[in-house]
């Protein structure tokens, strides 16, 4: 089959690999009919995720049709439609017997290396680095699916992929960072990241009750496509944000903040943003969090930080007074995407969301290569990039 595998630093190759097979009884094999790049792929794209191997296979955000079954796998059967979430769960563990998917105590077989790094492990993710299970991911014709019974949800309408494809991830990524900040009717919450996942935080915290949403980032075609998804545009290359943020909340600070950016923050503007470029360039610093510290900083005191974009390791300059001093509550996760697929597809079928506005360019399995860069370097307008094998 083609797939398409990380080859090194920012380079990524379509190329013929073996088809997956049946490897445990729980396993399900799917033809995959819609993939995506996800904005954490090019994290995987730049280099800035440790135990990546030339070859891995790429994407954990995919959808398409079951075309083998493990003997113990009763919940479904050849020919269903199927979106398969990007945290791999087994469904029996203490956190998953909680509703924390992404954290389940069994899908990373390689849990020593998360663990040296983080202290537990995480759960296994398609496509994403051995230091989370080394699982071949979604940028392929077709895909192993552990864990079938526990993970992916049916499609039993005729719903198109466009419209439920994005279950897999960042429809739910969103929400849980609106829901983490505990929203009421008249707050007001402020997104760092106008990117796929910040517009649908925009959009769930809508649904969840604020009464106004401010939008950070720096390209003006993203914070159009947050605009219309309700949010007040703030560009941060025009305007100082701390500034900004309380002239736009009468001097208090947003009620809650959402860091919808990780590790590769930039700002132009900043000394603390070219020291974290150097940190990061001689592996003295993991991270770029400078949309973090301003979250924190921002925030009205007592108010909420959450934060869904996605952090590999080690902060500097991490402005622990604030937190502590001004009663923050800081809260994060890898999305625990298993808990929230019905509720969200009801919504999508009733009409309260359509996700497909995130969408600006389809291609072609094979034109991988050509999106990656599109996306990265924000050409023509990238704003998410869906493909088809």
């Amino acid at each position: 089959m083609k797939a398409n595998c990380w080859m090194g630093r920012n380079t990524v190759q379509v190329r013929e690999v073996p088809d997956p097979a049946i490897l445990n009884s729980r396993d399900a094999i799917v033809r995959v009919t819609s993939t995506a790049i996800c904005g954490s792929d090019l994290h995987l794209y730049g280099g800035h995720v440790p135990t990546m191997k030339k070859g891995d296979i790429l994407g954990h955000e995919f959808m398409g049709e079951v075309v083998e079954v493990g003997p113990k796998v009763s919940t479904l059967k050849i020919g269903d439609r199927v979106v398969v979430p990007f945290p791999i769960a087994c469904g029996n563990c203490f956190a998953c017997e909680h509703g924390l998917y992404s954290v389940c105590e069994n899908s990373n077989p390689n849990a020593g290396l998360a663990e040296k790094l983080m202290g537990h492990t995480p759960s296994g993710i398609f496509g994403y680095s051995h230091m989370l299970g080394g699982y071949p991911g979604g940028q392929a014709e077709y895909a192993r699916v552990p864990f079938a019974d526990v993970g992916p949800i049916k499609i039993e309408d005729d719903l198109p992929d466009e419209k439920v494809l994005f279950l897999s991830d960042i429809l739910p990524t969103g929400w849980m960072g609106a829901e983490m900040c505990d929203i009421k009717p008249g707050d007001i919450i402020a997104v760092w990241g106008a990117g796929p996942v910040g517009q649908f935080a925009v959009a769930s915290a809508y649904l969840m009750g604020a009464e106004r949403v401010i939008c950070i980032d720096r390209f003006p075609s993203r914070l159009r496509i947050a605009e219309r998804a309700g949010a007040e545009p703030l560009n941060y290359e025009e305007a100082d944000v701390l500034d900004a943020l309380l002239d736009m909340t009468a001097g208090r600070g947003p009620d809650a903040c959402i860091d919808a950016v990780g590790m590769e923050a930039h700002h132009p503007t900043t000394a603390m943003y070219a020291y974290d470029r150097v940190k990061q360039a001689t592996r003295l610093e993991t991270e770029r969090p400078h949309a973090l510290r301003e979250a924190i900083m921002a925030c009205r005191n007592g108010g909420i930080v959450s934060v869904i974009g996605a952090y590999g390791g080690l902060v500097d300059k991490f402005p622990m007074g604030s937190l502590m001093n001004r009663s923050l509550t800081l809260r994060g996760g890898q999305c625990h995407v298993q808990r929230y697929l019905k509720p969200l597809l009801g919504k999508i079928r009733d009409g309260d969301i359509d996700p497909s506005f995130v969408i600006t360019h389809r291609m072609r399995l094979q034109d991988a290569p050509r999106g990656y860069e599109m996306f990265k370097n924000k050409q023509d307008d990238c704003n998410k990039v869906v493909l088809t094998p």
